[in-house]
């Protein structure tokens, strides 16, 4: 009785294990992949905001630093 107990188990832990390798499989089949033009457009784009991005908050950063520096020489 034990052993089928534990047959059972093993059957039924196997078979979760196949239906979800089973599902991971169609969610994997759905996924749409960016074609490398669309993939090197994201990038440059990405690198430009970043750059961007770096220039401001270096010109604020500069100026916050020679207010700073006017305030502590009144």
């Amino acid at each position: 009785m034990a052993d089928k107990k534990n047959s059972s188990a093993k059957n039924a832990k196997q078979e979760k294990k196949k239906s979800f390798f089973q599902g991971v499989k169609q969610e994997w089949n759905k996924i749409v992949w960016p074609t490398r033009d669309d993939l090197t457009k994201q990038t440059a784009l990405v690198i430009v905001i970043s750059v961007a991005m770096g220039s401001i908050i270096t010109l604020f950063d500069s100026a916050a630093l020679q207010l700073v520096n006017w305030l502590m020489s009144i």
